[in-house]
């Protein structure tokens, strides 16, 4: 933890939202658009009624008469694309790459009521959505359209690419499998308690139906230093500190006084979800992403092993790094970057 937001590290590796003119968190974020280099370009798209808010970033010297592989990038559960999201996405803009970070809907900069509604098939819908829209931007070749997920956008994207064949190839960051998580607890540790969870959201809904307060999980002050150490997984440790401290936005459903991470309602929808039911349809190029100290890695390892349908799977751990520390660590990301600009140079 003091690694992330003591002085000699937070400051050079984060960006203080209020300070970049594009609300950026990530350190070494886009600033201005300058000629010849990487763009930034944020804009809105219509899905299923809603207006969806993204960053669309493109590379050096772009040229829109041209044509680019493109990558869509999905957030973690939580997060907004000013975070991870972005940064991967500029990562890989870098590299030649059109890429684009969308808020879920119902989520960030997105709309959608209640906010923070996590369903899985609305954050599936977003990627599709996300397709749609990039695949129609200037300069964009369809036929080269790669996906990145990153924790629970890890695992929404397995889901869309079971189906979406405009992927021609995925991979995954810190996948998350929130339906297994929010289903049977962090490491399977409350699989005791899913009835009971599964009332309180059945209660939940029927009081948002009725016209009452709409109940959340999280939110509320940020966590003190005492009650960060006392969470019981490092995951959990470690995101605190991003998303409350280091990295933190004020769109993010993680950070403090956002009302809460997702309604509990929601529970209704993951806890009878699962990023690996009929994960064998996936028949594109598959690479997953983990840190080798990951308290999460058990998800990534499930999955891999699950992914039966593609004969073209590599699994990459990036030695020492844990979950969060994929996120923000250059070390780390650079490991990530590397093996994913190699990844989508052979299938893009």
């Amino acid at each position: 933890m003091a690694a992330i937001v003591g002085a000699s590290g937070g400051a050079a590796l984060a960006e203080d939202y209020r300070k970049n003119p594009f609300t950026l968190t990530y350190g070494g974020a886009i600033t201005k658009n300058e000629p010849g280099q990487i763009h930034i370009h944020p804009v809105q798209y219509k899905l299923n009624g809603l207006d969806i808010a993204a960053n669309v970033y493109t590379p050096a010297n772009y040229d829109p008469a041209k044509e680019y592989p493109a990558v869509v990038v999905a957030h973690p559960n939580g997060g907004v694309k000013e975070q991870v999201a972005g940064l991967y996405a500029q990562r890989l803009a870098e590299q030649g790459y059109i890429a684009i970070a969308m808020d879920a809907a119902y989520q960030g900069g997105s709309g959608g009521e209640p906010r923070n509604t996590d369903k899985p098939q609305h954050r599936t819908e977003d990627i599709h959505g996300a397709a749609d829209f990039i695949t129609r931007y200037a300069g964009v070749d369809a036929a080269r359209l790669g996906l990145l997920g990153i924790c629970s956008g890890g695992g929404y994207a397995l889901a869309a690419a079971k189906s979406d064949k405009r992927f021609r190839s995925v991979a995954t960051l810190s996948m998350f499998n929130s339906g297994r998580v929010r289903r049977n607890g962090f490491e399977d540790s409350a699989t005791s308690t899913i009835g009971q969870r599964l009332q309180q959201a059945s209660q939940a809904r029927a009081q948002e139906a009725a016209g009452g307060k709409v109940l959340y999980i999280g939110g509320g002050a940020a966590a003190t230093d005492a009650q960060i150490a006392a969470m019981p997984f490092e995951m959990y440790r470690e995101g605190a500190v991003y998303y409350e401290r280091s990295h933190a936005h004020p769109n993010s459903g993680a950070s403090p006084n956002s009302g809460g991470a997702y309604t509990v309602s929601s529970l209704l929808d993951l806890m009878r979800w699962d990023a690996t039911d009929q994960i064998e349809l996936i028949d594109q190029p598959l690479l997953m992403i983990a840190g080798s100290k990951a308290d999460s890695l058990y998800m990534t390892l499930d999955s891999f092993a699950k992914a039966s349908g593609t004969k073209n799977r590599e699994l990459f751990k990036i030695d020492g790094a844990t979950h969060i520390e994929t996120y923000w660590v250059p070390q780390y990301v650079d490991a990530a970057v590397a093996r994913l600009t190699a990844f989508y140079a052979k299938t893009l």
